[in-house]
């Protein structure tokens, strides 16, 4: 009999029609049943000897929250029994009520050892139980998961011992993942918790991935990447990742009109194993990732949700140095202007999703593009290597590494928020660094007409030592701007096309915002997990503000 490996996460929904995936334990055809009669089935597929359905439910009505269930051959696995959580339903959008958006990033999934959390409480942890216990209109429409839903260089004790009992730990890559069994295990253990079981069953979402999904620094500089290629591990470290993101993320990604037209995802249906076609896939977007796209656009009403790749996507070489390659540049900029072509926004709001802060402190800004510029070579060959080894130890490598890159989200943004109906806001959301904070830029003469903010999220379930604390904190000051304009002196940098200032932050803790958009408003909301005396995990609003 067919059980319930992990799952069901709802994934894509729209007003008529939602995909869940699951994991199963052996082949079998996964069914969908819900309230209202709305229902789908589909086969599961292989990779590498697991067994996984992504399921279309077709026939929802738009407007409705609607119970479900999932069966395998015919027997019904979800909800367990003894579940003590509510149903899972399946909630489709009803077109004009608004969209509420809820989003962060870096979710280290370590479960606590004892009873003791050594990173504080787990900010889906304690969504889940509000939801659980509150009433529906609390829930969020869609849940945005930035980047590090996995650690797969920084794992838990039980996965260390996990990784000791397959394989020499004293050898490379030691107590890192190494293969796609390995990677399966972190989904695993990620995704197993009970709350955010149930969260994930009830909320639907949508990922992309940052470094730690694959590793630390993940296609932070050519040299860096050459050394990876060197080893005798990176090959199979990456494949892997990549393989396991396809799998367990990117697919929920995608509309079923997209899965139809996907020719992998056809190649891995029909197979008897489509372990091969991925792996081939991925070896392509390895190798030549300008011929693989993983970003996407969603469309929630008159909210427009871009997000974006921006680690697989860049241009590496230091004369070309670049965020996204050409190809994927204009297709940001197509999804983006979109329905402009008589002048009028079809979008109130626009959302751009990228993993990595457009908007950082000005120090860390400053700091960036000069090292961006000498290991460019603007100061010799010495200079170069040094900034090499900076930008390696600093991690020095968001949009500010890459100046023209962060100069030309700039100029798409100026144009997106420019003109007659131009939307209300326009808003990039973004996690990695460890904390939130809001950023507004301003351009030279007359900027957008849109309001236009960096919103910074993370982590959901992470730690930031307090080194990095008080850096962040200085980094915004009258003194670090100073200080970050002695550097692009030395670097010979260009200024940057805006200039910002802080107007939300810092905050520290394990985090969510909540974007509330109705019409032509815009209302923003920072909640931060607690630890309460009776042991119960619960949200706190720390920060709420209209942005429009």
């Amino acid at each position: 009999m067919a059980g319930l490996r992990l799952g069901p996460l709802l994934r894509h929904t729209d007003g008529s029609s939602a995909t869940v995936w699951a994991e199963t334990s052996r082949p079998c055809t996964a069914e969908v049943r819900c309230a209202d009669g709305a229902r789908g089935t589909a086969r599961t597929f292989q990779i590498a000897g697991h067994h996984y359905a992504l399921v279309p439910v077709t026939g929802l009505t738009p407007g409705t929250a609607t119970e479900y269930e999932v069966l395998l051959d015919g027997a019904r696995v979800w909800p367990p029994p003894d579940h003590g959580f509510p149903p899972s339903v399946i909630a489709t959008p009803a077109g004009g009520d608004g969209v509420r958006v809820a989003f962060g990033s870096c979710r280290w999934a370590a479960p606590p050892a004892g009873g003791h959390d050594p990173v504080g409480p787990d900010a889906l942890d304690a969504l889940a139980g509000r939801l659980a216990a509150g009433p529906p209109g609390e829930r969020p429409d869609v849940l945005l998961l930035l980047g590090d839903q996995v650690y797969a260089d920084e794992v838990s004790d039980a996965t260390r011992r996990w990784l000791a009992g397959r394989r020499d730990p004293a050898e490379p890559p030691g107590a890192q993942v190494a293969d796609y069994e390995e990677y399966t295990h972190l989904y695993d253990e990620s995704w197993s918790d009970p709350e955010v079981r149930w969260l994930l069953s009830t909320v639907p979402s949508y990922m992309v991935f940052d470094d730690h999904d694959v590793i630390d620094d993940w296609n932070t500089s050519a040299a860096w990447l050459a050394d990876m290629r060197a080893t005798d591990w990176w090959s199979e470290r990456i494949l892997s990742g990549l393989m396991s993101y396809w799998v367990y993320q990117h697919l929920g990604n995608l509309s079923p009109a997209e899965l139809a037209a996907d020719p992998l995802y056809e190649a891995v249906l029909s197979a008897p194993d489509g372990t091969d076609a991925l792996r081939a896939f991925a070896a392509r977007a390895d190798s030549a990732p300008d011929t693989v796209r993983w970003s996407y656009r969603r469309d929630f009403g008159r909210v427009r949700l871009v997000m974006v790749d921006s680690r697989a996507a860049r241009v590496l070489a230091e004369d070309r140095r670049s965020m996204l390659d050409d190809g994927e540049a204009a297709w940001l900029r197509e999804q983006v202007l979109d329905g402009r072509d008589d002048g009028h926004s079809p979008y109130d709001h626009l959302l751009i999703g990228t993993s990595l802060p457009w908007l950082l402190p000005p120090l860390v800004h400053d700091v960036e593009a000069w090292n961006a510029a000498v290991c460019g070579g603007v100061r010799g060959e010495r200079w170069a290597r040094l900034g090499e080894r900076i930008r390696r130890g600093a991690d020095l490598e968001h949009w500010s590494a890459f100046p023209s890159s962060f100069d030309a989200l700039a100029g798409l943004i100026a144009e997106a928020g420019t003109g007659p109906g131009a939307p209300a806001t326009v808003s990039v959301l973004s996690g990695d660094v460890h904390h939130a904070y809001v950023a507004e830029p301003s351009w030279p003469g007359r900027g957008p007409g849109a309001r236009v903010a960096q919103l910074t999220c993370s982590p959901v379930h992470n730690s930031v030592p307090l080194s990095i604390r008080l850096g962040f904190r200085f980094g915004w000051s009258a003194p670090a701007r100073a200080l970050g304009r002695l550097f692009t002196r030395h670097g010979r940098c260009a200024p940057p096309a805006v200039s910002w200032r802080r107007t939300g932050g810092p905050w520290f803790g394990n985090q969510l915002m909540t974007l509330t958009l109705r019409g032509r408003s815009a209302r923003l909301r920072l909640e931060q997990a607690r630890s309460e005396r009776d042991g119960e995990t619960v949200l706190r609003t720390v920060a709420e503000r209209e942005l429009a």
